[in-house]
């Protein structure tokens, strides 16, 4: 009933419609009417790498953050920095629909409105990569005289992912495998990363960026990216990629903090980039697999890891990958750590399951999702 009811808007307003003094003032103003929500408000849950150096505007790159909150009254819009890209947003249990910010005075969005009065969940997902958007969460704006109230208790599961484009869901809302990237055809509410915990009713958290690598991000010098590789970037709030252009970004220099987020399986889906043009080094991708493995489970020590293979490799460059990630396995078991396990996701088969740039699309992102679920429901026990 509650889903015949619900009328969702996605009208965006300008940035002229309203006016925001200094963070933290009192003297926020808001000639649209209702009542100002910060994001420091208690009620607003958060899941992913963000930074809260300013917690008035928390900041955030990697795809798959999300912020739910539970609201009273019959309406919300949300605010954020102008052209901080794609949301995915659900209101209670209906289907979730795409908001945009990619204006550059586009800063408010309905979300939804004529809502029969009460209380009401929303749901937001960051979907696309925002390493060259640097998008920020300004709050929310209710009903007059209305406000949050407790939102719904987080998944006590717990899920990172640690990977590259497939795990963003480049192109997996695109048609045809010849069309390049854009941000509109990315959506990692569909990337089989966030399927797979949805269907395991687990939280997850992402590290991933377009075109990274182990040790060779795409397309680079056979030697490697050791300035901007997993092993680097891992470590860090943000993707820091240009970190020396871009100071400004506290949470580009900013190191996360592990104990916010201490999954209970951590997936791994790196590789196809080391491989991807025909000038890599096994031996440099291996050390370079050892040393993230190393840091992934210096700081996550009760983490099962599973290293993935998944979906665009193929022929010489699957069996390397293969290989490789099976010794890292069977060296690390011998050395005493038991909670390493390795899982193969099928590659591509046809063109039906292509989305841009030959990566996966919906399809393709749901069957792997299907595969990995069904693995990590026997490996974790999560029935």
């Amino acid at each position: 009933m509650k889903k015949n009811l619900l009328m969702v808007l996605m009208a965006i307003v300008s940035l002229s419609a309203f006016a925001i003094s200094q963070p933290g003032s009192r003297n926020q103003t808001f000639p649209l009417k209702g009542t100002f929500v910060s994001p420091t408000d208690q009620h607003i849950q958060y899941m992913g790498r963000i930074s809260f150096t300013n917690p008035e505007r928390p900041a955030f790159n990697y795809p798959g953050v999300q912020i739910i909150a539970a609201f009273e009254g019959t309406s919300l819009k949300m605010l954020a920095k102008p052209l901080s890209g794609y949301f995915m947003a659900q209101i209670d249990g209906a289907e979730p629909f795409k908001v945009s910010f990619r204006g550059e005075r586009d800063s408010v969005v309905t979300l939804a409105t004529a809502l029969p009065y009460g209380s009401h969940t929303v749901r937001l997902m960051y979907i696309i990569e925002g390493y060259e958007y640097y998008p920020e969460f300004w709050g929310f704006l209710l009903d007059k005289g209305c406000s949050l109230v407790d939102a719904p208790a987080l998944p006590s599961r717990k899920i990172e992912f640690v990977g590259n484009s497939i795990t963003c869901g480049y192109g997996n809302e695109g048609v045809k495998k010849e069309e390049h990237f854009e941000y509109e055809t990315e959506n990692h509410y569909y990337s089989y990363a966030s399927i797979t915990a949805r269907a395991l009713e687990a939280q997850h958290w992402v590290v991933a960026r377009s075109g990274i690598g182990a040790y060779r991000n795409y397309g680079d010098v056979k030697t490697g990216s050791p300035r901007s590789c997993m092993p680097v970037q891992y470590e860090y709030t943000g993707y820091a990629w240009d970190l020396k252009l871009r100071q400004e970004d506290s949470f580009l220099k900013e190191k996360w903090d592990f104990s916010r987020y201490q999954p209970d399986v951590v997936c791994v889906n790196l590789g196809t980039n080391d491989l991807s043009t025909n000038n890599y080094d096994t031996k440099l991708l291996k050390q370079g697999y050892q040393k993230l493995y190393k840091l992934i489970r210096q700081h996550n020590p009760k983490a099962k890891i599973v290293l993935l293979t998944g979906s665009m490799l193929y022929n010489q460059e699957l069996q390397i990958a293969k290989q490789l990630l099976d010794e890292i396995k069977a060296e690390a078991q011998k050395l005493g750590d038991k909670e390493v396990y390795r899982f193969d996701m099928a590659p591509i088969a046809s063109n039906e399951f292509y989305g841009n740039d030959y990566h996966p699309n919906i399809y393709q992102d749901e069957k792997m999702a299907g595969e990995l679920t069904a693995f990590l429901r026997g490996l974790m026990n999560w029935f």
